[in-house]
């Protein structure tokens, strides 16, 4: 793991209470991102246009090639009397977050998907291979098992993922990783 370039054109690194963002060499991170604080991001990820991730009172962490597309905001809490444990936001490996979703305080397990506009929030868990909906709110503290869709506001379990639809996330992760590619050098060779 090492620390993004500070000086990578059109991305805000904000060290804040003695912790900087700590991200994989090979990651993508896209112009117009502002990451700040006690964040880790894993190789081959990306974080896509515009998004903030603020670890500014606890943690981010966030695997490998996990994806957070477009204008999403990822944010955490901290510890507090009668919650020693916070609200850490933890993102496993190979998670796609669609456009627009909030992401708080939460649990994606590995190949988690968060629809477009989502919202997850504090001690929610997403489990593996499980899809939040688009639009969809996961309220605090509901747990979404293995393999489910969840969709609604609040979500609730609408049923069990086929396999066709675990390998389209899978598709979509793959996809991701390659287009952070091609954007890298496209951002690269516009400098």
């Amino acid at each position: 793991m090492t620390q993004y370039p500070p000086r990578h054109p059109g991305v805000n690194i904000v060290p804040i209470h003695g912790k900087t963002p700590k991200i994989h060499e090979t990651a993508f991170i896209a112009p117009g991102c502002t990451i700040i604080g006690d964040v880790e991001i894993g190789a081959g990820s990306s974080i896509w246009y515009n998004c903030v991730l603020r670890a500014d009172v606890f943690t981010i962490r966030i695997g490998e090639r996990t994806n957070v597309q477009d204008g999403s905001v990822l944010h955490c809490d901290p510890p507090r009397p009668g919650d020693d444990e916070g609200c850490p936001l933890i993102i496993g490996d190979d998670v796609l977050i669609g456009h627009m979703a909030m992401v708080h305080g939460c649990t994606i397990h590995d190949r988690g998907f968060v629809g477009l506009g989502a919202i997850a929030m504090n001690k929610s868990v997403i489990g593996s291979d499980a899809m939040l909906g688009a639009g969809a709110m996961l309220t605090e503290r509901k747990v979404m098992g293995e393999r489910e869709l969840w969709a609604g506001r609040p979500a609730k379990k609408l049923k069990d993922l086929s396999d066709a639809a675990i390998a389209g996330m899978r598709i979509g992760v793959a996809h991701y990783a390659e287009n952070a590619k091609h954007h890298a050098a496209a951002v690269k060779d516009a400098l």
